[in-house]
């Protein structure tokens, strides 16, 4: 468990990371001919509008792997379904890498941005800067554990909709029949720290390669 100090500095790219991914699965559904998030009012920016009770727990408690509220899509409104879906899913854990490589290079030009600003930059970066350093790369991490998570094959994460995108029609329909136990699956995985012992070291190596070695 965190102590306090990290919960209060987390707390900022948390629900940026959570916001930046459901806002791009919705509005990816919306390009593609699906008004259903956005009549749902799921494109906001608010991020209490995608906050997930339990996903934000498992944030909390990891630092690196949870999930958010999912945005209504409905399949029919697309002109081709299974591929429409598969972008619709990709969308978000591609909109947390961005935002993960954008924390990563603000974390690197941070200190050259702030130093200049006054005579006493310095005194500024020692007051500000070690819990602005430690959001942006808590920021990536996030954003890369949202990612890499989301990314798993296992109903109702993202991958499991990209593959079933990527499978031949009838595999597709056999792998739709998990989707009912996904979820439960999914939580005896995590609390066994199976997924844990899967894929942090994943996301703490590509979080450690995007920060360029920074904290």
């Amino acid at each position: 468990m965190p102590d306090l100090h990290v919960l209060i500095v987390m707390t900022v790219p948390l629900l940026a990371a959570v916001t930046v991914h459901e806002v791009a699965h919705g509005l990816v559904a919306y390009k593609l001919g699906d008004p259903t998030a956005k009549a749902a009012g799921r494109l906001s920016l608010n991020p209490i509008k995608h906050l997930d009770f339990f996903g934000t727990l498992a944030f909390v408690l990891t630092q690196a792997i949870g999930w958010a509220k999912p945005v209504p899509v409905d399949p029919r409104n697309f002109k081709n379904p299974r591929r429409d879906m598969m972008w619709v899913a990709l969308a978000g854990p591609l909109a947390n890498f961005a935002l993960a490589a954008f924390c990563a290079l603000l974390l690197r030009i941070f200190p050259y941005l702030l130093y200049p600003l006054s005579l006493f930059g310095e005194q500024m970066l020692s007051f500000f800067g070690k819990p602005l350093l430690l959001m942006l790369a808590l920021g990536v991490q996030l954003n890369v554990g949202l990612a890499v998570f989301n990314l798993l094959p296992v109903p109702p994460l993202d991958g499991s909709k990209i593959l079933a995108g990527l499978l031949p029609r009838p595999l597709a329909y056999q792998y739709a029949r998990l989707e009912p136990y996904g979820f439960i699956l999914l939580l005896l995985l995590i609390f066994t720290g199976t997924i844990q012992k899967i894929i942090l070291p994943a996301i703490l190596k590509l979080s450690y390669f995007l920060r360029g070695g920074w904290l």
